[in-house]
């Protein structure tokens, strides 16, 4: 059974949502609270599994405990579910690493999905902390890079980006299939990618280096990466040696 704190300012939809919780037959709700100050008490007091926030609230923002919580020191953190009626704060939620983004009203379906997802996202991390002290502890990096495409909001795996460029003025991120045009400036992109495998090539690149299979020299002291989606990427001499290091040659 999950513990869930529900956090919204409107008795209406906290009545709602809990009723909702309480009919997947997976959840407890264990508290509400209409303002951040209060949520965050009870977030120490009952240790929740899962906590659904709403974005707006009087004179405060979700957006703000979210931050908080992900900010805070040790592992026991509740995954974050935003529960609220604005669509546009989609990519701002998957950058604060909500497990989910539900849009009021409510539909009971999606509500046992979402509780569905987090219990799913909590069991595989219970099984991640069993098996650590089996393996030496990984960088972390993002599973999954929300990155803005027109007017959509895509959700690229990160094992499956190839490289990160800036090509005829627009930032691309090419993976094994596909490549996106998207609007976040490649500076930005770095920093979401900078742990793991990613590396800076070039003042144009990003790197996957897992996706490098050949190495060719280039004129000057210089060289190429040839990734496995076939695209060739030149790498300046100001990251060549730092380069060697990571891969060897």
């Amino acid at each position: 059974m999950l513990k869930a704190l529900i956090v919204d300012d409107e008795p209406i939809s906290r009545d709602e949502l809990a009723y909702l919780l309480r009919r997947t037959g997976l959840v407890e709700v264990v508290g509400e609270a209409d303002r951040l100050d209060r949520a965050l008490a009870l977030v120490r007091e009952t240790e929740p599994d899962v906590v659904f926030l709403d974005i707006q609230l009087e004179g405060e923002s979700g957006m703000d405990m979210a931050r908080t919580i992900r900010d805070q020191g040790g592992e026991a953190k509740p995954e974050i579910v935003f529960a609220t009626a604005y669509d546009e704060y989609a990519l701002q939620a998957f950058e604060l690493n909500a497990s989910d983004y539900v849009l009021k009203p409510f539909e009971e379906s999606r509500i046992k999905r979402a509780v569905e997802k987090v219990a799913k996202l909590i069991e595989r991390r219970g099984a991640d902390a069993a098996t650590a002290v089996r393996r030496p502890k990984q960088p972390e990096r993002p599973e999954r890079l929300p990155v803005s495409v027109d007017d959509r909001i895509m959700l690229i795996p990160a094992d499956r980006i190839v490289y990160v460029g800036f090509e005829d003025g627009k930032t691309v991120i090419a993976t094994d299939d596909r490549d996106y045009r998207v609007n976040e400036p490649l500076t930005t992109l770095e920093r979401r990618l900078e742990h793991g495998s990613f590396f800076r090539v070039h003042r144009a690149y990003v790197v996957n280096l897992d996706a490098v299979v050949e190495i060719q020299p280039w004129f000057h002291s210089t060289c190429n990466l040839i990734m496995r989606n076939g695209a060739s990427v030149p790498v300046s001499r100001t990251y060549l040696k730092e380069l060697k290091q990571l891969l060897g040659f």
